[in-house]
């Protein structure tokens, strides 16, 4: 089935200009407002669960999800027993919250009379939470008329569904704000006004519970990515170990089929060369920017189908290999039938073919549900493990210029790229922003389980396929030069992966959850380990340049 293969070469160029990894930013730091003193809040993501079944219960808090230079806020609405939860966002000004509910008072919420609080309100306030619209006047003069009037906090509703930065005028000083100020999307605020409306009894509660330290989806994460590569590379290094011994026999017999087949490289793989792997970062460029670019519903629409598609053919391929193992399938695995355009293809293939469509098609049909996720990494995983046995990273140099080119290319679209764009371009990709999509599918992801903020914890494939190459060729060279495992230098690179990642996400946690670019963290460890190992043990010559170690030839026998 080389047509489908090719296929799935073509869409790893896709898939590799993911290389990031986040948990959903906590805190946004800010140079375009700058601070002053009374104004020097970080913006911040706000958490409202709501009651509205006579009470509102809200639940605020305070850490921020951006892009860029841009706020970015979300609506999430759940509703159990009469309650919703809405997003938010603090202001530069006023004091902090409350960390946990049960010291959060509850208090009364109230219009705002006139609506924008640009001056005194004409009902009487005794310490009740004041909902006020925005406009007309600037936000500190409102959160000021609202103090002076008696509020004991300002909940300002945004004119659209996305949130604004709420900062201090250029000439203000001194500026003394004692009550918390947050601003609620459109819709939330809208929700609000309709339960006032209705002679409601509304009260909220603001807090601001933290984020654990460490999220047990982070631990999970990383299993995943590191048993990903692991299972990859001993699939790869049999692979290679068995076309060895097949074309070392074959010689043997100097057989007229090896000297016609010799030069033709492994059957199904693919070695990248020096020119490819530079031209990655020009191939995977455009990739990113035209992702960027035409981000919406229908592109991801697209790019759902070629997901679908590329993890059709990963778990398809892991499938036929994982039952080829046993014995009551290798007939089924053996025996071919000619299909028009895809030539030779086993009964086996032709078995497990209609179960990973159907997989693929449920999960893109339900992919919004809670538990899509599975399906999406078990797709992503087979997919993962199929490119790393079809795409080899031939010696150390190849190696080392692919993922040299990654790492800048990972650095300058997560960090630098904000210069030109006035946003990360990998994360605003990485996240589906403007998609109306909850990402796009091309990412590792589990719900943070333990946060109260919820959301997920994710990696791209990038972060897993190109260190997963070099880790491949590894495990190669030690069967194919007959190393143990501890001479070898396979656990060495599984291992500094393993440390890379891990510091990634120490990273991502130190950051209150921006966007990292992974490969700033794993190439070091993994390139660097690898390069210092072989120059150390004598073998960086043959790693650098032929790849795997001199072979006797058979037919050749040793002198007495």
């Amino acid at each position: 089935m080389d047509s489908p293969r090719n296929l799935l070469l073509l869409f790893v160029l896709l898939v590799c200009t993911l290389t990031v990894a986040f948990a959903g930013d906590i805190v946004h730091q800010d140079d375009i407002a700058p601070k002053k003193p009374g104004c020097e809040n970080n913006f911040v993501l706000v958490r409202r669960p709501t009651s509205i079944h006579f009470i509102l219960v809200f639940l605020f808090q305070l850490s921020c999800a951006f892009l860029g230079l841009g706020l970015v806020a979300e609506k999430t609405e759940r509703e159990s027993g009469g309650k919703n939860e809405y997003v938010g966002v603090g202001a530069r000004f006023g004091p902090t919250l409350e960390s946990k509910e049960k010291h959060a008072n509850q208090t009364t919420l109230t219009l705002a009379d006139p609506p924008d609080c640009c001056s005194t309100p004409k009902n009487k306030l005794t310490g009740e939470v004041i909902l006020v619209y925005r406009g007309n006047c600037s936000f500190t003069n409102k959160a000021k008329v609202a103090e002076n009037a008696g509020a004991s906090a300002v909940l300002i509703v945004n004119n659209q569904t996305e949130l604004f930065k709420m900062v201090c005028e250029a000439n203000e000083t001194a500026i003394n704000i004692s009550i918390p100020v947050v601003m609620l999307p459109q819709d939330a605020g809208a929700s609000l006004e309709k339960s006032l409306k209705n002679n409601s009894s509304v009260a909220v509660q603001l807090y601001s519970p933290k984020r654990p330290l460490v999220d047990i989806a982070e631990v999970f994460l990383w299993l995943m990515a590191v048993g990903t590569i692991l299972s990859a590379s001993y699939w790869s290094a049999w692979s290679a170990r068995e076309a060895a011994n097949e074309q070392d026999k074959l010689l043997k017999d100097a057989s007229d089929e090896f000297l016609s087949t010799e030069g033709t490289g492994s059957s199904g793989m693919v070695d990248i060369n020096t020119t490819s792997a530079v031209l990655f970062v020009v191939i995977a460029s455009c990739f990113l920017v035209m992702l960027y670019k035409l981000m919406s519903f229908w592109f991801v629409e697209v790019l759902v189908v070629l997901f679908c598609i590329g993890g059709v053919e990963g778990l398809q391929t892991c499938l036929v290999a994982l039952l080829s193992c046993f014995r009551w399938f290798e007939q089924a695995a053996e025996s071919f039938v000619k299909v028009p355009f895809f030539g030779a293809v086993s009964y086996l293939t032709l078995a497990v073919s209609p179960f990973c469509i159907a997989f693929a098609v449920v999960w893109a049909v339900f992919r919004r549900i809670n538990f899509a996720w599975i399906g999406q990494d078990i797709l992503g995983i087979a997919l993962i493990i199929t490119v790393l046995q079809i795409v080899r990273v031939p010696n150390l140099k190849v190696g080392t210029v692919l993922l040299s080119c990654a790492f800048l290319y990972d650095i300058f679209w997560v960090f630098v790229s904000k210069w030109w764009f006035n946003e990360s371009v990998m994360i605003v990709v990485a996240r589906g922003d403007r998609s109306g999509e909850d990402g796009i599918p091309m990412l590792l992801k589990i719900p943070r389980m333990f946060d109260p903020w919820g959301g997920y914890s994710i990696i791209g494939f990038g972060d897993i396929i190109l260190p997963g190459l070099l880790v491949a060729f590894s495990l190669r060279y030690d069967w194919l030069a007959k190393k143990s495992l501890r001479a070898g230098y396979f656990v060495w690179a599984m291992t500094a992966y393993g440390l890379g990642l891990l510091i990634t996400y120490v990273a991502l946690n130190l950051m209150d959850g921006h966007g990292q670019p992974a490969l700033l963290y794993i190439v070091p460890f993994t390139l660097g380990t690898f390069l210092a190992l072989g120059k150390k043990r004598g073998d960086l010559k043959t790693l650098w340049t032929k790849g795997e170690p001199e072979r006797p030839c058979p037919h050749i026998q040793p002198s007495q």
